[in-house]
């Protein structure tokens, strides 16, 4: 949820590598059963929601793509598959998002830093409308994750959140392999995730800082797009971008609240080095 909700841009190389192939017709439907690679990007990121500072970041990171009838990373993010059809999909799904220095922000200047973030729960996806013939489809997920922080010495659990969000995607536009989504929905979190961002303890008050226990409820809006377009059979590159409304936000009055809109730009790449001979034909819906 720092820096980009939920971990845009690990989130963007992430999904990369699930359109690293540029599959002709012939193969289209057979994908290898294991991939590994190297993916990684960089951005210009929000600190936080409603933040007002935006900063560099990057990352770059080993990947493991296995295509199993239960567990998956894949184009989709890593995730365990309770169900999956046409029309409805039940996920375990997996996100995180970068940490941001209090020392770099105005606004929490001499407060702890925020930490990498973490996240796991259930997603729900209801597709309400397809067309095969050109490969595109809207979407209306539901997911629903336990949100952890760590500096890798300890884990702390930060409450819950909720995203609902309506999507459109649509496959091989432009060029074979590669795929477009858009989407728009608002963000709901629970106390501890909003304290997280918008506490200030009594310690921490200055002038114009003071105390401030935030509430849970209403995060924001966010509308973001992401494409991904497959130069070779190995390397692919994804572009994306996010613009966050925080109008009506439940902690507007937190004196870490400072602005109501974030924008945010990022560009990743991955690059497919291993591919396994075993090939393991795509599920029933083309967009899997």
């Amino acid at each position: 949820m720092k820096r980009l909700l939920p971990g845009f841009l690990l989130g963007l190389a992430l999904l990369a590598p699930g359109f690293s192939r540029a599959q002709d017709a012939a193969d289209a439907h057979l994908q290898p059963k294991f991939e590994a690679g190297i993916a990684g990007g960089g951005g210009w990121l929000p600190d936080y929601p409603a933040a007002g500072q935006n900063h560099p970041q990057g990352l770059f990171f080993p990947y493991v793509i296995y295509r199993g009838e239960i567990l998956r990373s894949d184009a989709q993010g890593v995730r365990g598959r309770f169900y999956n059809s046409e029309s409805i999909g039940l996920d375990l799904s997996l996100s995180g998002a970068f940490p941001a220095s209090s020392s770099d922000n105005d606004a929490r200047e001499g407060m702890p830093d925020l930490d990498w973030l973490g996240e796991i729960g259930p997603a729900l996806r209801l597709t309400l409308w397809q067309d095969r013939r050109l490969g595109q489809r809207v979407n209306l997920e539901l997911p629903v994750r336990a949100v952890f922080s760590t500096d890798w010495s300890s884990v702390h659990y930060r409450g819950i959140v909720a995203a609902p969000e309506l999507s459109y995607e649509r496959l091989n536009l432009l060029a074979a392999g590669a795929r477009l989504r858009v989407g728009l929905g608002p963000i709901f979190a629970t106390g501890r995730m909003m304290d997280y961002f918008y506490r200030v303890d009594p310690q921490y008050e200055r002038p114009g800082r003071p105390a401030y226990d935030a509430d849970p409820g209403y995060l924001g809006t966010r509308l973001q797009f992401s494409y991904r377009l497959p130069l070779t059979q190995r390397l692919s590159v994804v572009a994306g971008g996010r613009l966050e409304s925080f109008h009506g936000a439940t902690n507007e009055g937190s004196p870490l609240f400072r602005e109501k809109w974030n924008t945010s730009v990022a560009l990743g790449f991955a690059w497919s080095f291993y591919q396994s001979e075993a090939r393991v034909a795509s599920t029933a819906s083309p967009f899997d």
